[in-house]
């Protein structure tokens, strides 16, 4: 079995299209044969989904969920090529459920390419340190913060979320799957997610409603 690296993990994506952890997946599935990962891409339709990537999506839906009484609430936009296809239900219930996913899941950015170059620095300097006050050893640190860097984008990036649905599919896969079937490029332009209250620091003599309760009793 050939070496899982990064530089084939990139070769794999250059002459595919395919997101990182697809080919990462396509890689280990096929112990690292090019040419069966790349098949394997294709049967799963994710290789031919990459090759819609670089058509205009503008087309699309700016959709709202309302979660917990009023007390989460998100917007979001998912474009595709044309408004037919933004009519389908499968889109309309791709678009809700990626809305139920940010409410849900906390995404900050949509994909790890958004997330600025001083924070993924930032996240590995803690890493680093980390590591060091537990003991490990200086030899395999560059491979702990790897692993702990993968983590973040998981928490944080949408596309790399587990999906809330089937955690076993992260969102990407589960978009791509969606590109495969309706033929047309897709894609998650942005998203804004609210929280009540979120974001302001109440002062110690703020009635809550935990107090007000607790007085009407």
């Amino acid at each position: 079995m050939a070496e899982i690296t990064a530089g084939l993990i990139k070769e794999l994506r250059e002459r595919t299209g395919a997101g990182i952890m697809d080919c990462k997946k396509a890689l280990k599935e096929t112990q690292g044969d090019m040419d069966e990962a790349i098949a394997y891409l294709r049967e799963k339709g994710l290789a031919a989904a990459a090759k819609k990537a670089g058509r205009i999506a503008a087309e699309g839906i700016v959709d709202a969920y309302i979660h917990l009484g009023g007390r989460v609430g998100v917007l979001i936009e998912v474009n595709c090529e044309t408004d037919f296809v933004a009519k389908t239900d499968a889109f309309k219930d791709f678009t809700k459920d990626m809305a139920m996913q940010v409410a849900a899941s906390k995404p900050e950015y949509v994909s790890r390419e958004e997330v600025p170059a001083s924070v993924i620095e930032g996240e590995k300097e803690i890493y680093r340190a980390a590591a060091l006050n537990e003991g490990k050893p200086e030899r395999i640190l560059d491979r702990i913060v790897e692993g702990r860097i993968e983590k973040f984008f998981q928490e944080v990036c949408l596309l790399d979320q587990p999906f809330i649905k089937d955690p076993d599919k992260t969102v990407q896969q589960v978009l791509q799957e969606l590109i495969a079937q309706i033929g047309e490029q897709i894609s998650i332009r942005r998203f804004a997610r609210f929280e009540r209250g979120e974001g302001i620091e109440k002062r110690k003599d703020d009635w809550t409603d935990e107090v007000m309760a607790e007085l009407n009793k």
